[in-house]
């Protein structure tokens, strides 16, 4: 059988993440792990996060493999030269709905044309660039949506159109911010008990029934239901009872989390070696950490996209400096919406050599380092997911979507975090600090975490729930049936 003819046998699969650095870092994952079972891959990135990939880690970071391949399409947007910062939210999720599934219908149509590449059998879309479920329907191959965030969340969004129905949203004035509004009991939405209206993903608090983020968000989560198949970054234990509730709402489930203990299995040194950061790591931490006590330090870092006022990020500062606990902070540029993110001259005087800056890390490889006592994180699911898989309780400060969920679960739920009040005080930093360090409650929390962590390996084990799921998505859905 010529080479040709073996290669025109393996299963491609297209993967389509959201282009956002929380979106592309699991959807690479979940490439890598096709790769590795046999797939060839095709990763599509956007014209502009491919410009920001360059920058950030040089001309190979896109070369990829002989079988796993990067492409790209124009995300739809006016032409930028700023790759140094997230693209506006809102406008980004309206153009890709909008635009992207010509581009991406011509790029399947050219790749199932090439010479020595497979055509393509399946698409892997992530759950809120659906577009690319309808080009699956167009080709008749299996379409799945890989839903990025909480499971939780999901149920949240799905009963968006719910919450309009009753009157609930949009809200008639500003007045329900500070009124109570948002503490209202929600007793009637499957597999989530008494949540409350704040708890909710952050998009209802509008008045306004047309605005862009309620309704993507909404409408995005309904056309998973579209999908061959749905698969989520958890795993059973952790989310059970929304995801029986999801069961009958949505196409078959497959749970595959969490990602970062499910990859372990690939020992390609290739295929590990592909990274997705967009911005440039500073691998500074490592050294700095050397010789640390066991959770002696605490980790602060609020992810890819919250932005916070000038104000937040001097209490945040005094705050970690009052705790008198080492810690390690990574400042984006761009986390003060703006302008640029600069702490007070004195509060690097203040804390000496006990607190490391930093613009940039690969948080998922520093959180499973035995020094990193506890994290101060915005709740993103990766970043939750990440603090499962080291173990490390949280302090949650949500900025918006479904981190408000995750931030409930989190201190409610799953008994490892705690909340920071979104009007931010030193005082109230350094005493949550100082708990989660050295208190009893953190000392339980730890504890928790740790259950956790030793939940999720199992279930990414041979014979465990998400290693099995993810090996029953590819024979049920993902890999062609032969005839």
């Amino acid at each position: 059988m010529s080479s040709e003819a073996v290669n025109y046998e393996k299963p491609h699969a297209v993967c389509v993440p959201y282009p956002s650095q929380g979106h592309v870092h699991p959807m690479l994952k979940v490439a890598k792990l096709l790769h590795a079972k046999g797939f060839h891959i095709t990763f599509v990135n956007t014209e502009f996060n491919n410009q920001r990939l360059l920058r950030s880690n040089g001309p190979d970071s896109v070369k990829g493999l002989e079988d796993f391949r990067f492409e790209t399409i124009p995300d739809g947007l006016p032409p930028s030269n700023n790759y140094g910062a997230t693209q506006d939210v809102p406008s980004l999720c309206d153009s890709t709905a909008k635009n992207c599934r010509a581009p991406f219908r011509d790029l399947v149509a050219r790749l199932n044309s090439t010479p020595g590449i497979p055509p393509v059998t399946c698409v892997v879309s992530d759950g809120v660039m659906t577009f690319s479920l309808d080009v699956a329907g167009e080709f008749q191959i299996p379409g799945v949506a890989f839903w990025t965030a909480s499971a939780c969340g999901m149920m949240g969004y799905l009963h968006y159109r719910s919450l309009m129905e009753r009157g609930i949203i949009p809200f008639k004035d500003d007045s329900y911010l500070m009124d109570g509004t948002l503490d209202t009991q929600i007793d009637w939405i499957p597999g989530m008990g008494h949540i409350r209206l704040r708890d909710l993903p952050s998009f209802i608090r509008t008045t306004d029934a047309a605005e862009i983020m309620f309704n993507f968000m909404g409408n995005q989560a309904q056309r998973c239901r579209k999908a061959t198949a749905v698969m989520f970054n958890t795993f059973d234990d952790l989310e059970k009872e929304v995801l029986d509730a999801l069961t009958p709402m949505l196409p078959p489930i497959y749970t595959i989390g969490f990602l970062p203990l499910q990859s372990h299995q690939i020992k390609d040194v290739g295929l590990k070696s592909i990274g997705s950061s967009l911005w440039k790591e500073d691998m500074e931490w490592l050294e700095w950490l050397e010789g640390k006590e066991p959770a002696s330090v605490f980790y602060v870092n609020f992810g890819s996209i919250t932005t916070m006022t000038t104000q937040n990020l001097i209490e945040f500062a005094w705050g970690l400096a009052d705790s008198n606990h080492p810690f390690l902070w990574v400042i984006r540029a761009d986390l003060v919406k703006g302008e640029t993110a600069v702490v007070p001259p004195e509060f690097v005087e203040a804390t000496g050599g006990r607190g490391l800056l930093l613009n940039w890390v690969p948080q998922e490889e520093l959180l499973q380092q035995p020094a990193i006592g506890g994290f101060l994180t915005h709740c993103g699911w990766n970043s939750t997911g990440e603090s499962f898989c080291g173990g490390v309780p949280v302090v949650c400060w949500p900025f918006f979507a479904e981190q408000q969920t995750n931030c409930r679960y989190a201190c409610t739920e799953w008994g490892v975090g705690m909340e920071v009040d979104k009007d931010v005080r030193r005082t109230e930093v350094e005493a949550l600090v100082r708990e989660v360090m050295k208190g009893e409650k953190g000392k339980e929390m730890r504890e928790n975490a740790t259950e956790w962590r030793r939940r999720a390996e199992r279930a990414t084990r041979p014979g465990g729930s998400s290693y099995e799921n993810l090996n029953r998505l590819i024979t049920d859905v993902l890999r062609p049936r032969r005839t």
